[in-house]
């Protein structure tokens, strides 16, 4: 992958991040699964874009190889997923990406493959931000002795990972699920899993690791823990805030024009 001067990565062209290309004639599981993950990536990809009516039944039939029964339950799926409208008689029209539920694994997952701009995972990391950041200061004023101790085991762990991303990112991972859990905040964590899981699927959200950024990494971590310790929900809001922030900072690749 081309280097900036800067050492960030700059995007190039990948299949894996695209359109999911051909439909394959046999698919395991439901049929009308397999007809919508492949009308949200084309709607979400832009071959049928905004105001744009989707393919007559006949068409969808013929190409999927399911029966009209399959294609009219999967565009009751599509409506279900803000994606489209169907109007008796007038066909199925496609709505404006402000009417999609972008909480859904299906449409997240379609967005995030064909996010060549990175406006959708910096949107997420700013939502990230917002949600544990307030969950830091949440865990400050409730966080347990037992949990505090889980902290502390995934800093050894993480310190013992420095010249190991794959197992570091493990062990990222599991700091920040302690700290969602001891904050209370139930609705937070089931939108941060849904969410920040889809996220770590794209090899665009991560960089190039290296030793010195995961040092930094490392050292941002036990700040926060310390803060927690002391009960510092102020504090704990902030460095949270500036940990994941510098982090996709240092990241980020660069959209090619």
């Amino acid at each position: 992958m081309p280097r900036t001067p800067a050492g960030r990565q700059r995007l190039a062209p990948a299949p894996s991040e695209g359109s999911l290309g051909a439909v394959p004639r046999r698919q395991a599981g439901r049929l009308s699964d397999t007809v919508v993950t492949y009308l949200v990536d084309r709607i979400v990809g832009g071959a049928y874009p905004p105001a744009s009516a989707l393919p007559i039944e006949p068409v969808l039939c013929e190409e999927f190889g399911v029966s009209r029964t399959v294609v009219r339950e999967s565009v009751k799926v599509l409506e279900e997923k803000g994606l489209v409208r169907a109007a008796q008689g007038r066909g199925t029209w496609v709505h404006e990406p402000r009417e999609w539920n972008l909480l859904d694994p299906v449409v997240l997952e379609a967005q995030l493959r064909h996010d060549r701009t990175l406006t959708i995972l910096d949107q997420l990391v700013t939502v990230r931000i917002a949600l544990e950041a307030e969950m830091a200061a949440e865990a400050a004023d409730r966080i347990t002795d037992l949990e505090l101790a889980g902290l502390e085991e995934q800093i050894t762990a993480l310190r013992e990972a420095l010249d190991d991303p794959v197992r570091y990112e493990e062990g990222d991972t599991a700091f920040h699920e302690i700290i969602m859990g001891a904050s209370g905040n139930l609705l937070g964590q089931a939108i941060m899993r849904s969410v920040h899981g889809k996220a770590r699927q794209s090899r665009l959200y991560f960089g190039h690791s290296t030793r010195e950024g995961l040092t930094v990494s490392l050292g941002e971590h036990v700040a926060i823990l310390e803060l927690l310790r002391n009960r510092d929900a102020a504090g704990a809001a902030r460095a949270m805030r500036e940990h994941i922030a510098r982090a996709w900072a240092s990241r980020r690749p660069i959209p090619q024009p």
